[in-house]
Order: structure tokens, then C-alpha cells, then sequence
């Protein structure tokens, strides 16, 4: 499976490269996801700019990572959600569950407020 991953000191940004997240593509990513887990990344942005569909193996590889930023005091982000994807999302009621911005400027602030803030309060 295509994808691109974008490094940042405070995040990663990992976008498919296809239109539909089904159970192959949910597999090569919650590998990504456990890889930057394990090397302490607590942010993950994941851009689904291209992606139109998403299945139920995809939607348990959204909840894995969410758990997997939240365990290390981080977050999971979607932006550039498909309206179709968000639908999907609104009727397994997982809509209000992930953080969903529109864009990566909006994700990029959120993160650096937050980081901002955890480096306040000392977490």
C-alpha cells in the first residue's frame, strides 16, 4: 500500500494514497501507527485527502491509533475528511469520538497549543 509520511518535531503526518481504507490498508497502517508509537511519537495526523470509502477494519485502525496517541498523552487527528467518510463515521456514532479538523493548519495549531500546554503543566 502507497503512502506518504511527513515528519515534523512534534508530529507526523501519514496520508494514504488510495481511495478506499479497507482491511489491507488498515493492517500497513496500524503497523506505521505502532512503529511511531513505539519510537514515542504522540501526535498523528492522519490527512485523508484522497481517501473516499473507509471500512470497518479501517474504522478499528482509527480507534487503535487514537488509543495509542492518548496512552503516550498525545493526539489522533483526521482532517480532510471525505464527506462520505464522515457519514460512515456518524452512524457507528465515532464522529464526536476522533478529533476531526478540516485541515492540517488546523491540526498543526491544535497540536502546538496542546504541546504548549503539556509543556506549561509539565506533562
Amino acid at each position: 500500500m502507497r503512502y506518504t509520511i511527513d515528519k515534523h518535531e512534534r508530529y507526523v503526518v501519514i496520508e494514504p494514497l488510495r481511495e478506499v481504507i479497507d482491511g489491507v490498508a488498515a493492517n500497513y497502517l496500524k503497523g506505521e501507527f505502532m512503529l511511531r508509537n513505539t519510537a514515542g511519537q504522540r501526535n498523528i495526523v492522519l490527512d485523508l485527502n484522497m481517501v473516499k470509502e473507509i471500512t470497518e477494519e479501517g474504522v478499528r485502525m482509527g480507534l487503535l491509533a487514537h488509543r495509542l496517541c492518548s496512552a503516550l498523552g498525545g493526539d489522533f487527528i483526521l482532517v480532510n475528511v471525505h464527506p462520505q467518510v464522515f457519514q460512515t463515521l456518524q452512524i457507528l456514532h465515532l464522529d464526536q469520538h476522533f478529533t476531526i479538523l478540516k485541515n492540517l493548519i488546523d491540526a498543526e495549531d491544535m497540536i502546538f497549543g496542546n504541546e504548549l500546554q503539556r509543556d506549561l503543566i509539565g506533562g
